[in-house]
């Protein structure tokens, strides 16, 4: 996971305290809000130990913001930035949050199928603190450090096309007669 080009909690956590007084919103696509009547419903601390496809461990954390929409809209304007941190300060209470963990917004509504989504930007304005949002994507670990992905020993990668497939040939078992085992015939 190239967790350099992710925001840390650390950056995310300072620019929310920096921004108490703003309405928090949060946007998950181009022009695609989430309700004002959001809730942030947890913080999930995921420590995770992967081993990629060229064999070498990883291991991050990660704290997921869970985001809610009740189905019924039930105010016009978003939490201050304030109330967030006080969520955020209520959880830290009970677990020992890492610096340098790997920050995802965890979304869905009807129109939008839940998934896990990183923070891009941060936008203000006068009265609005935005969380830009963009979907995760996959990678291959072992690609991004120069390697390959799964590479024998003599060089082959596990993920490239093989040669020519080997024919094999049929041997007929049976070469003389009498020299085969038929049943009741007390070669078995």
């Amino acid at each position: 996971m190239n967790v350099s080009e992710m925001m840390t909690w650390k950056e995310f956590r300072t620019a929310l305290v920096a921004n108490p007084m703003l309405d928090l919103q949060f946007q998950y696509a181009e022009d695609k809000w989430v309700s004002p009547s959001y809730h942030i419903t947890e913080l999930k601390y995921a420590p995770i130990t992967s081993v990629d496809c060229g064999g070498v461990v990883n291991k991050w954390t990660e704290i997921i913001i869970q985001l809610w929409e009740p189905e019924n809209q039930q105010q016009l304007k978003s939490m201050k930035v304030r109330k967030a941190v006080s969520i955020i300060e209520l959880v830290e209470k009970s677990l020992n949050i890492e610096a340098d963990a790997v920050v995802k917004v965890e979304f869905g509504n009807q129109e939008y199928d839940t998934r896990q989504l990183l923070p891009k930007a941060f936008i203000k304005d006068e009265e609005n603190f935005i969380i830009d949002l963009r979907p995760d994507v996959t990678q291959c670990k072992a690609i991004e450090r120069g390697g390959s992905c799964g590479t024998t020993p003599a060089g082959e990668e596990c993920c490239a096309p093989s040669a020519v497939k080997p024919k094999i040939q049929l041997k007929n078992l049976v070469t003389q007669e009498g020299n085969s085992c038929e049943p009741g015939s007390g070669c078995c």
